[in-house]
């Protein structure tokens, strides 16, 4: 594997996307409970982490373009995917571009058809992280994104995500926001086309990816299914990777009998 990607573990293939601003050691709480039963693949997104920089011509086909050159180079014709945030947008319009390379798909804390006060909100974030100081807009988006007790009890891990945050070439990482911050057309339209069995989930507190969201993407994807986390906000493979991990098991291997929470 390259430095801006890692695969570990034995069993079926299982590519993980991260969020916009992160990378893919977002996966590192979550990825040892999916290694058992999985061969799992997770990459920098483009204008993240090690990957290729990016800018403002970037469109989700390239980052659909990355995906297939990742299962490629895996020597992986098919996996299941798993999208987080923004990688939620890539993994969406991939299954509907590349329906036969995806067996199953998972959505994690997943945007769709943003609120005319959602989409405002968002666009606001955008325009302040082109001239906010980069520590204070981290700050605002950790706080957004943790609970409370969690930021409490393991602020060495929140303090991990957002040295990642503050880590990101401005330009690359405005050049993806704007990517996220505009995508609701685009899963929109893709979702209706997306033909395999699809888990969305997330937090019941996530003002960002709310269940509002994830109920009506699963209800627009022919084989959907929605799940929401009592308690939690956007960071659920970080808070709480054991529930994540047993809702996937559950999912990816339906023959295996494993346990599906909530």
């Amino acid at each position: 594997m390259s430095a801006h990607s890692r695969r570990s573990g034995r069993g079926e293939p299982l590519v993980l996307l991260h969020g916009v601003g992160l990378d893919h050691t977002l996966w590192d709480d979550l990825a040892p409970l999916l290694e058992p039963h999985f061969d799992v693949l997770r990459y920098d997104l483009l204008g993240h982490g090690g990957a290729p920089g990016i800018d403002g011509t970037v469109t989700v086909a390239d980052f659909i373009a990355q995906l297939d050159a990742e299962l490629d180079r895996a020597g992986w014709q098919s996996a299941n995917v798993l999208g987080y945030s923004m990688g939620g947008l890539i993994a969406g319009a991939y299954a509907a571009a590349r329906p036969q390379r995806v067996v199953r798909l998972a959505l994690l804390s997943t945007v769709f058809q943003r609120s005319a006060d959602e989409a405002r909100a968002v666009l606001a974030r955008l325009d302040a992280a082109a001239t906010q100081d980069p520590a204070a807009a981290a700050e605002i988006s950790l706080k957004r994104w943790f609970t409370p007790a969690f930021q409490a009890r393991r602020p060495e891990r929140v303090a991990c995500i957002g040295q990642r945050l503050l880590r990101n070439n401005r330009p690359h990482f405005l050049a993806a926001y704007r990517v996220f911050a505009l995508g609701d057309p685009v899963l929109a339209q893709a979702a209706p086309g997306i033909a395999c069995p699809a888990l969305v989930m997330t937090g019941a507190e996530d003002v960002g990816s709310t269940p509002r969201m994830t109920r009506d993407l699963a209800a627009a994807l022919p084989r959907g299914e929605a799940r929401v986390v009592p308690g939690q906000r956007h960071m659920l493979p970080v808070e709480e990777p054991a529930v994540v991990a047993s809702a996937l098991h559950g999912f990816f291997l339906p023959a295996s009998g494993g346990s599906s929470l909530i």
